[in-house]
């Protein structure tokens, strides 16, 4: 936290200066121009080969898709009364800034994730920033719409777009995951601008039956494994059975697998509960909120509400948290560590304002003396005053 406030103290201060002694710092990066160029974009293209391309055009279809079929459930609407017109309107944000991680893999996904639903929900302005900017990364976002693309990260980013300096612009809202370091930073400066919520290390929770293919589920808690050593993957089955089996596939897959140095590490502290049955799994899940539930198991329809606290569900053995992360269309940025409790994936609703408007065309008695009431109740007599003053308009 000391670190983070320090940083972010300097870039408030110091703007540029700031942000490029951090990059040089931190990623090694001297460049004293942040903004990724048009000339720069064009030879990202070059380098990114045309299965790499047609895969990130696919992806971005799917995210686009879902994103515009979620934009039609956030409405502007009226309401008439006998005293007025009362009106909820959906405002998109002017200015979003959408950070994408750099750490251990270049994450190009994370961009269509976060830049696509900011345009559809008609963003004017979206920036993102990357630490050391991978061209993947940069024809990703600017496949998916982004406005400009920075090439700083880490905690300067955060402060940059937070504060705004010469260069970076100052947005209303930053998304998207991060380290520690860049988590505590979105914390900070949550006030001066809003944020979708901080995100820990990524977590899959998958619950299995008897009938479960063993052989699966350790492929995707292996998935999730790799992401960080602090990532968790954990697993509920009504079969001890099952669970020996997941054990024993885990460190068959493991021994060959090339992220091995980080999956290990996560893996090592991975949960295997048994429980009675499938009632008794849900409840367990239901107290882990998880970031992505997967159910790989025997299950009716209606028993699917017994689950309920999760960022995303993944149903059945063909539906892989993988497929999730990279084209099914749903938001990968998802929360974690509990948050599944009261909070949902990012989606267009992250990148509007939904704000009221009242307009009293005409006053009566009942609609006065509540008003007035209730202001004479809380002690508030110019409240009072202020609604009498309506008597006969």
């Amino acid at each position: 936290m000391s670190a983070v406030k320090e940083i972010l103290k300097k870039v408030r201060a110091n703007g540029d200066n700031a942000v490029l002694e951090y990059n040089i710092l931190f990623d090694k990066n001297n460049s004293p121009e942040f903004e990724v160029s048009s000339e720069q974009i064009k030879e990202a293209y070059s380098k990114v080969d045309k299965e790499t391309l047609d895969a990130l055009k696919f992806a971005a279809k799917n995210i686009r898709a879902f994103a515009k079929a979620q934009m039609k459930q956030v409405k502007s609407f009226e309401v008439k009364t006998n005293f007025g017109v009362l009106e909820q309107k959906v405002i998109p944000l002017s200015r979003v800034g959408c950070y994408v991680p750099g750490g251990n893999y270049p994450l190009p996904s994370t961009a269509l994730m976060t830049v696509i639903p900011a345009k559809v929900a008609g963003v004017k302005e979206v920036i993102v920033c990357s630490p050391n900017i991978k061209p993947v990364v940069i024809v990703a976002a600017n496949l998916a719409g982004a406005d400009r693309i920075f090439n700083i990260g880490g905690v300067q980013a955060i402060g940059a777009m937070a504060y705004g300096t010469k260069q970076v612009p100052r947005v209303d809202k930053i998304v998207g995951p991060g380290n520690k370091y860049v988590a505590e930073a979105k914390k900070e400066v949550y006030g001066e601008v809003g944020i979708d919520f901080v995100a820990g290390p990524s977590e899959v929770l998958i619950v299995a039956d008897k009938t479960a293919n063993p052989n699966l589920i350790a492929a995707d808690m292996l998935a999730q494994a790799e992401h960080d050593v602090n990532a968790k993957a954990n697993l509920i089955t009504t079969s001890k059975e099952m669970a020996e089996k997941v054990k024993f596939e885990l460190a068959k897959q493991l021994a060959v697998l090339e992220t091995k140095k980080i999956a290990e590490q996560s893996i090592s502290k991975s949960n295997f509960i048994v429980v009675k049955d499938l009632a008794g799994a849900a409840k367990l899940a239901n107290e882990f909120a998880p970031e992505h539930l997967e159910i790989q198991a025997k299950i009716k329809p209606k028993m699917l509400d017994m689950f309920y606290n999760y960022g995303s569900l993944f149903l059945g053995e063909k539906s892989a948290e993988a497929l999730g992360d990279y084209c099914l269309g749903p938001n990968h940025t998802l929360p974690t560590n509990g948050a599944a409790r009261y909070a949902g994936g990012l989606s267009v609703r992250d990148f509007v304002k939904i704000v009221t408007v009242q307009n009293v065309k005409k006053t009566n008695k009942k609609l006065i003396s509540v008003a007035a009431k209730l202001a004479e109740v809380e002690g508030l007599m110019a409240h009072k005053k202020s609604a009498e003053k309506r008597r006969g308009f």
